[in-house]
């Protein structure tokens, strides 16, 4: 078989293993899984993966990092699941973002009230930009 790939462990060593359903049934050596044809459906760019993991690990929520990228909050779930990603816990900050377009990225730099008192990060998103901020919450 040529150019093919098992869809688990993406190894090229598969041997042909029977017919199911009038379809050919695939082996993968390296990690023994049967498949029958390739995984067809949407695959996301591993751009989004990204940047969906490291915005959970900023604080932001299932929900709030689907309406920033435009995932599903079940995709982002399984991701971090199957990346066993764990959220760092600190109770003593929180996250608080935005999102700018290059102009108002500047503005906001500017600004040197938005840059004290807290840590920043800021993140490419698409053709935008996004500023996320810790500050630490007042007793």
């Amino acid at each position: 078989m040529e150019d093919t790939n098992c869809p688990k462990c993406q190894n090229n060593k598969i041997v042909k293993s029977g017919i199911i359903n009038n379809k050919q049934r695939y082996l993968c050596k390296n990690c023994n899984y049967f498949f029958t044809v390739n995984k067809i459906g949407k695959k996301i760019d591993d751009y989004y993966v990204t940047k969906a993991l490291q915005l959970y690990l900023e604080g932001l929520s299932y929900r709030e990092i689907e309406r920033i990228i435009g995932v599903s909050h079940v995709s982002i779930s399984n991701w971090i699941k199957s990346f066993n990603i764990k959220k760092p816990t600190n109770s003593n900050y929180h996250p608080t973002y935005k999102i700018l377009n290059h102009l108002e990225l500047i503005e906001y730099i500017r600004n040197k009230e938005t840059l004290s008192g807290a840590g920043m990060i800021i993140t490419e998103l698409g053709d935008k930009f996004m500023a996320i901020k810790w500050e630490r919450f007042k007793k």
